[in-house]
């Protein structure tokens, strides 16, 4: 079975990769008169940043699928975060993004729909029913919602700087300014640990499980 687990993630990570790739030529061949600011302005989005982490993070879990039975705790640590990073992508997106043009040039439609929609609802279900895994201690939330912190702090201090912010709703400049930048960051920050407290959940409930179950035993 974690071979088979295996063999999927390597699948998974190439069309993840595929479709950022895809995004990235698109995108060059409309065209970009600064080359290395577009560059920046691509990698800043959390979109790709995410699909990237999860694309090395199914490589590596394919690693230890075909040479390990268990998954080590570092590991399991880094899946854990990026199933929160995925999930936040795919949930802000479809609620908050879905009909609104962002600033990277015209959207590849195949490739938009991988890594707003399919490689999130993989990812998390690959969370939820994958071999392998370790209880989480809930503290280790606190490790997940690091990574998004520092993101959202480099794109508000980056933003004024350079005249450009990857998603409308981090832009001071729409109405209510600071306020409702304010406001969304607190929403989605909210998501985040929520959904941290999920996947960590999600990780205990299964081995608390089995534990019950050689118990009655």
């Amino acid at each position: 079975m974690r071979r088979i687990f295996g063999v999927v993630r390597v699948i998974a990570a190439g069309v993840i990769v595929a479709a950022v790739v895809g995004q990235l030529v698109h995108s060059l061949s409309l065209g970009q008169p600064d080359l290395a600011h577009f560059l920046v302005n691509f990698f800043s989005f959390f979109t790709i940043l995410s699909n990237a982490l999860a694309a090395i993070a199914l490589l590596v879990g394919a690693w230890f699928c075909f040479t390990t039975r268990v998954d080590p705790p570092w590991f399991n640590l880094g899946y854990a975060a990026v199933t929160t990073y995925m999930a936040t992508t795919g949930v802000v997106y479809n609620l908050l993004l879905r009909n609104i043009e962002l600033p990277q040039g015209q959207t590849l439609e195949w490739s938009n729909e991988i890594l707003h929609v399919w490689a999130p609802l993989y990812v998390v279900l690959v969370w939820i029913v994958s071999p392998g895994k370790r209880a989480l201690p809930w503290s280790a939330i606190w490790a997940i919602i690091v990574f998004p912190i520092v993101w959202a702090v480099y794109t508000l201090i980056r933003g004024p700087i350079v005249g450009w912010y990857p998603y409308p709703f981090l832009n001071p400049a729409q109405p209510g300014g600071y306020g409702t930048v304010v406001i969304y960051v607190a929403g989605i920050a909210g998501f985040i640990a929520l959904a941290a407290s999920g996947v960590v959940a999600l990780s205990r409930t299964r081995v608390l499980g089995r534990r019950k179950r050689a118990t009655r035993a």
